[in-house]
């Protein structure tokens, strides 16, 4: 092999010397051919032999007629555990590090790590962690037997070829993967070890979920190298939405796992009529529906990673992204039955090429049907069944940097009622200003029944952009990039959209897609001061007093959710409390000497229960 072709640095090269087999890959089909070890092969268990506890069984990979399908058996294993991120290095951080969290130097794991690899047959590729010239050229080591986690890996974010690797490629990051450790070091828990260093970064991943590692990990490369250059990779879909008129606004979908981005890239599921079903009362069981004739076209730009990066601003004081992705990581738990979303199930149960499923119930040669979800237990369903669909076979997808109209946030919320006050109390959606957008951003709630990470039914905090749990650095640095990108870019308008539950009404996903049918008709998200009312709780910005979509009006308790009878003044109030209490709490956090002034009168007034007017004047939009 020619190890200067990769430029590796010099610690690596005497481990890769040392393995039995190094494979360099020269396509992501031979990667395919080895995911089951051998080409002919249907069926593969990815196992170790762990000192003191024998061989365990990290996974199990079935080849079916459309990919390949993963499947743990451990329960734990199959959603992305929130504490999973540590710091080895002693750089500058907020996040716990490896000497605080287990009472030793990282440097002896490392050793360990690179003796372990060293005798395993491995599987190398470079790859891009974001894309050429807007992100850091990186490498990946995986042990042979974890081929799928490589394709996983190489699907998600594209694979540079041995044969065309390019003079100048210098790899600014190296991907580790070491399962066995997750049961020798860390009690069987999911650990992903961040490891700054002065000559590059290091990432150490102990287990074998793409989300904490394959997915998330390149995530935080991103963040780690926006922050020294001054850019952002914001958590977010992108979607250029295109009416039956042919109007066209750009929508960027922010949020915390489980938050409806990729639900905004989908069409609104439809009754079996072709009526949308807008709610449920959970008392009552009444429903509400919606006829919407024709649906607007989407256009697919991002579904989880945007790059913000200098280069792509406009001067048009509205935010320009691009994909940083080569493919997505589709969570797929709301497509529980045949015809949920035909799209998407035509495409993933017929696609041009194979795919990754991850917790769906498939047998070797089978079909992977994507609302065919294993159980955590006999039955309950895995919240977290996954689809990786690469971004090339995305009917409609737009490869070119777009201007963004509106930025929506989504938030998971729990019903709310006179019996269970709860902050389920978002109405359909609601116009913020920009000061208190950013406010949302900062504090980020990850929301109820999340299905993507393994957490509580309390209100938590996925913070910063609802990109830190992925960051290495500091809240301050990311607050302050955050606020500046607010501030140069008044012309792009906020909202913030709930799923799940508005009030005592179960929703799903529908408010978003109703926002979004709604907004691209309108054109833009600017109203006349008469169609607004200031929300009871000012955190909720304004709310509309009148809506209608083709001719259809949606009732006015959707919008106020204060309205419903279920509901009423003294449960709202409290849950505009619990809201009230949410954001003092985490907003507390970024009162430091760093932060921008202007950045600190925002969250004094929110502190201070400022009124809607306040946040307006920080930072005013432009027409």
């Amino acid at each position: 092999m020619n190890w200067e072709k990769y430029h590796l640095p010099a610690h690596l090269q005497p481990i890769l010397a040392a393995a039995p087999q190094v494979t360099v890959i020269n396509s992501i089909t031979e990667l395919l051919a080895m995911v089951c070890g051998h080409a002919d092969q249907s069926a593969f268990e990815v196992s170790y032999e762990v000192p003191g506890q024998g061989k365990i069984i990290e996974a199990n990979v079935a080849r079916v007629r459309n990919g390949i399908v993963v499947n743990y058996p451990e329960p734990y294993m199959r959603r992305r555990d929130p504490d999973c991120l540590i710091v080895a290095d002693d750089k500058p951080t907020d996040k716990p590090t490896f000497q605080e969290r287990f009472q030793q130097d990282f440097d002896l794991l490392r050793q360990e790590t690179f003796a372990w690899l060293s005798t395993q047959p491995l599987i190398l590729f470079g790859f891009t962690a974001g894309q050429k010239n807007m992100g850091s050229d990186a490498v990946a080591i995986v042990p042979q037997n974890a081929a799928f986690f490589a394709y996983g890996l190489a699907a998600l974010q594209g694979i540079t070829l041995d044969q065309a690797i390019p003079n100048d490629f210098q790899p600014q990051a190296i991907v580790y993967i070491a399962p066995p450790f997750r049961h020798t070091h860390f009690a069987g828990k999911q650990v992903v070890v961040h490891n700054r260093l002065d000559s590059g970064y290091e990432m150490f991943a102990y287990n074998l979920y793409p989300g904490p590692s394959a997915k998330k990990g390149i995530y935080g490369i991103l963040i780690y190298q926006g922050e020294r250059e001054g850019w952002i990779t914001a958590h977010c879909s992108t979607v250029q939405v295109i009416t039956p008129y042919d109007n066209i606004l750009t929508i960027m979908h922010e949020g915390a796992s489980g938050g409806g981005k990729s639900e905004m890239l989908e069409q609104a599921h439809r009754e079996p009529d072709g009526r949308l079903l807008l709610g449920e009362n959970i008392i009552t069981h009444e429903q509400l529906f919606l006829e919407m004739p024709r649906s607007c076209r989407l256009r697919p730009v991002t579904d989880d990673m945007a790059l913000c990066h200098p280069s792509l601003q406009s001067q048009a004081g509205k935010l320009v992204v691009t994909d940083a992705e080569d493919a997505w990581f589709v969570r797929i738990n709301h497509i529980d039955h045949y015809g949920a979303d035909p799209s998407l199930e035509a495409l993933s149960a017929q696609p041009s090429e194979p795919l990754v499923f991850l917790n769906i119930d498939a047998v070797p040669n089978s079909r992977a049907l994507i609302w065919e979800h294993i159980q955590d237990t006999p039955g309950k369903s895995c919240p977290n069944p996954r689809v990786i669909i690469p971004r090339h076979i995305v009917p409609d997808i737009i490869n070119e940097p777009v201007t963004v109209d509106i930025r929506s946030f989504g938030v998971r919320t729990p019903p709310c009622s006179i019996e269970q006050p709860s902050y389920g109390i978002i109405g359909l959606f609601h116009i913020l200003p920009a000061a208190l957008a950013w406010l949302w951003r900062l504090v980020a709630p990850r929301g109820y029944a999340n299905p993507s990470v393994i957490g509580t039914e309390a209100m938590d905090s996925e913070g910063v952009g609802a990109y830190w749990p992925f960051a290495t650095g500091r809240r301050v640095d990311q607050a302050n990039l955050l606020l500046a990108q607010f501030e140069q870019h008044t012309r792009t308008r906020y909202i913030l959209c709930p799923n799940q539950h508005i009030g005592a009404w179960k929703v799903g996903f529908m408010p978003q897609w109703i926002a979004r049918e709604y907004l691209a008709r309108r054109g833009s998200a600017q109203f006349r001061a008469e169609q607004l009312r200031l929300a009871r709780c000012p955190l909720l910005g304004y709310s509309l007093r009148h809506f209608q979509v083709e001719g259809r009006a949606v009732a006015p308790w959707f919008l106020q959710v204060e309205l419903q009878p279920e509901v009423g003044m003294v449960a709202y109030e409290q849950g505009a409390q619990i809201l009230y209490d949410f954001f003092h709490k985490e907003l507390a956090q970024f009162i430091h000497p760093e932060l921008a002034s202007s950045g600190r009168e925002i969250i004094e007034c929110c502190l201070d229960e400022g009124c809607v007017e306040d946040y307006e004047r920080f930072i005013p939009s432009v027409q």
